[in-house]
């Protein structure tokens, strides 16, 4: 059985290991973990590191535009669209500081037809962000 057709953006950010941004079976489209960097850099819009790579500071909001962005170039890379995400699990590093300005451009993004959401907090993401989106969407004649 095939892993289905490869699908990579070129207005997300490259990938920070080996995996396409997205894949499709079927009807389905199943995006890899999408954050906050912008193409062709290593800064992370809202994120402040000192010298030695660590956070300083860093702004939500700022991380939350950035991360929805880069979701729908993907999805309109691939034929698919904002409004056919269904199903999206929401990765925070700190979910008692992030989770309301979050949740309030969450209904801001997607106030006429949400999709399904899980929010989860987790201690760490591969670079030093604080937000990761991991979307399911449809495509084609579904």
């Amino acid at each position: 059985m095939s892993a289905g057709e490869r699908i990579d953006s070129k207005k997300a950010p490259e990938p920070v290991g080996l995996y396409p941004h997205a894949r499709r079976v079927g009807n389905l489209l199943f995006l890899s973990g999408v954050g906050p960097r912008e193409r062709g850099s290593k800064a992370i819009p809202g994120v402040e590191l000192d010298a030695a790579g660590n956070i300083v500071s860093y702004d939500i909001e700022t991380q939350c535009h950035s991360v929805f962005r880069n979701v729908r170039y993907i999805l309109e890379d691939a034929g698919s669209s904002w409004e056919r995400l269904v199903d999206v699990t929401v990765y925070l590093t700190d979910m008692k500081r992030d989770f309301p300005t979050y949740n309030r451009l969450w209904a801001e993004y997607f106030k006429d037809n949400p999709p399904c959401r899980t929010t989860l907090e987790i201690n760490a993401l591969p670079t030093p962000i604080a937000i990761e989106l991991k979307c399911i969407a449809t495509i084609g004649d579904a």
